[in-house]
């Protein structure tokens, strides 16, 4: 065998098998990742198929190996090896703040189950008594959508309904009819809430599914613009059903609540400067002049990722009489700042007053993007 190797002037490429062991790829990865045009032997012998390489492409071997480790999938591997240094250090990253994101949307959803289950029986006991206590809960609401100070044209949408509540950014060529098509998407989902108490486990299913019809929504309106891939939309959007209210959310677009004076972010952005704050190598004021702070990690896009359409965040959100939410796209979030909002938010007198506030304030900040808002309130009838 070594006979022939040098024969055929290869005594400086080795065999497959000494490639595995110094690679720590086994040999049927590296045949795997030959046929997938990942890995490509230096040599493969015409006559017997032996497959030889060269000492030289260890270090791609290993790359693939520790990317295989963080769970990265082949086509993002293939993309990552043929990039220089800092490019493939700065896809690494952007994958690892997706991971970190799935990971974040995952453990948010199984605190809510854990909590959600352990009080059931509890919560069963005290129907009846609850029952006689509520009453009956409604919301009042009002949206607007405005295209700011500097664009001539306005991407995002916002709507306002009894059963739906939701903003969306679109992005791109056709990023309009994207934002517009993923919350019609919802209009019919919304309409079938059912009114009163809905189990948490259906309110779940059913928001999956809603997120499914606005993925497709958007991809339909984007397909035939010859790029589908750059455009698409944010969507945070709240489903009432006369009790509770069930979030979808992806992108950078915003929900918060205000309660007893109160603002909380009830939603996480899914873009690479958040994945930088959460891991603590960005400050939030940092964050807001970065450079790549408007790269989206997840988003209803044209067409699918590399590992199939990106899931967007659902859970559920128990409504009390007095609570004011906010849904706004990152037009009105990234200019004013958490006090401002909070402060407009409990000043005015009714959900109409409150948009209209908020529309000036992004303004008053040079309204340098297109803004929507929504505003709600839970009442008692």
């Amino acid at each position: 065998m070594e006979r022939e190797a040098r024969a055929k002037g290869t005594a400086a490429l080795v065999t497959i098998g000494e490639f595995a062991r110094s690679s720590r790829l086994s040999a049927k990865a590296l045949r795997r990742y030959d046929e997938l045009g990942l890995l490509r032997p230096a040599l493969v012998d015409p006559v017997n198929g032996y497959r030889y390489y060269d000492g030289t492409q260890v270090g791609t071997a290993r790359l693939v190996a520790w990317l295989r480790r963080i769970g990265m999938p082949l086509a993002g591997i293939k993309e990552v090896v043929a990039l220089d240094a800092g490019a493939a250090a700065a896809a690494i990253r952007t994958f690892w703040a997706q991971v970190e994101a799935e990971t974040a949307a995952r453990r948010d959803l199984a605190t809510f189950l854990v909590d959600h289950l352990a009080a059931e029986e509890v919560e069963m006991s005290q129907v009846d008594m609850d029952r006689g206590t509520l009453g009956t809960l409604g919301i009042r609401y009002a949206a607007q959508s405005d295209p700011g100070a500097v664009h001539g044209t306005n991407q995002d949408a916002a709507f306002a309904g009894a059963r739906l509540l939701a903003v969306a950014d679109g992005f791109g060529e056709r990023g309009a009819g994207a934002s517009t098509a993923a919350i019609d998407a919802l209009k019919p989902v919304a309409q079938g809430a059912v009114r009163g108490a809905v189990p948490a486990a259906e309110l779940l299913n059913a928001l999956e599914d809603a997120a499914d019809l606005a993925a497709r929504a958007v991809r339909d309106a984007v397909a035939g613009s010859g790029a589908p891939d750059e455009s698409g939309t944010t969507l945070t959007a709240m489903v009432w059903t006369g009790s509770q209210l069930g979030l979808v959310h992806i992108g950078d677009s915003r929900a918060y609540l205000l309660r007893g004076g109160e603002l909380f972010r009830i939603t996480h952005d899914h873009s690479l400067v958040q994945s930088m704050i959460d891991d603590g190598s960005l400050t939030e004021d940092e964050a807001a002049s970065h450079p790549q702070r408007a790269l989206l990690l997840k988003a209803l896009v044209g067409g699918p990722g590399q590992d199939g359409p990106a899931r967007a965040d659902v859970q559920l959100q128990e409504a009390r009489p007095g609570d004011r939410y906010l849904l706004c796209s990152d037009g009105l979030s990234a200019v004013v700042d958490g006090t401002e909002l909070a402060g407009a938010l409990g000043a005015a007198d009714g959900p109409d007053t409150a948009v209209r506030a908020l529309v000036a304030l992004a303004y008053a900040a040079g309204g340098p993007d297109n803004v929507a808002c929504v505003v709600a309130d839970v009442v008692a009838l």
